[in-house]
């Protein structure tokens, strides 16, 4: 799975259905991994868990709104966007789903065009980078679409490594990244690098952010890892 692609875990026990949807995700750049139901998919999430997740309500053995309350009461899951896709389309439904934790409820059929554009909309929330969208911090500005790093109005000279560290840095400002999480992000859940790896590009990091001067951004804590502010 490439590193910088975002995750997608496409839960749906009906096969057509599972199979236009991945092909359009695919399409669109998304890093799809299927589940055909619920008890399959909590696996999965334990295994590695995906920037979102799309969640059919009626699935075999374990339905997609158990699946969803689990996910939600989880610390290192609650935060995934979860959409939830349904037949059923009584409000009473939809507040349940909302209520459960979904962070938005589609009512089949649905229009795929529109489908992507929620969970672009999901995604710009929790993982602006991946979308193209600008991100600022301070004096530092990252163009994700032109992949170009600012600080000061100073061009800034990253490699590719060092510019996902740094979008992952800026999406989340203060939040502090373990080393074995920011592996995850930046060189991807299937590659094995040493954590020590971490340490040598936060250092290439920490002296492309001050090639122009300035103090330096990153913060290292003791026992946890690293955190921009």
């Amino acid at each position: 799975m490439a590193s910088d692609q975002p995750s997608v875990l496409l839960v749906e026990d009906e096969p057509a259905q599972r199979e236009v949807l991945a092909y359009n995700l695919e399409a669109d750049g998304f890093a799809v991994t299927r589940a055909e139901n619920g008890e399959e998919a909590l696996m999965l999430v334990e295994e590695a868990a995906p920037d979102l997740i799309l969640l059919d309500w009626m699935l075999p053995n374990v339905s997609g709104i158990e699946v969803c309350r689990q996910l939600k009461t989880r610390s290192e899951t609650r935060n995934v966007p979860i959409i939830m896709l349904s037949a059923r389309s009584e409000e009473v439904d939809r507040v349940r789903g909302l209520e459960t934790g979904a962070d938005d409820y589609v009512i089949k059929p649905y229009s795929v065009i529109e489908l992507m554009a929620r969970v672009r909309a999901q995604l710009r929330r929790t993982r602006p980078s991946t979308v193209g969208e600008r991100l600022e911090y301070e004096d530092i500005i990252l163009d994700s679409e032109t992949h170009r790093v600012t600080r000061k109005g100073e061009g800034l000279k990253l490699g590719p490594t060092e510019f996902r560290l740094l979008s992952t840095f800026m999406e989340k400002p203060g939040r502090v990244w373990s080393r074995e999480q920011l592996l995850d992000r930046v060189w991807g859940r299937d590659i094995y690098v040493d954590t020590r790896t971490v340490d040598v590009h936060i250092g290439r990091l920490r002296k492309a952010l001050c090639q122009h001067g300035g103090d330096d951004p990153l913060r290292t804590v003791r026992g946890a890892g690293y955190s921009l502010g």
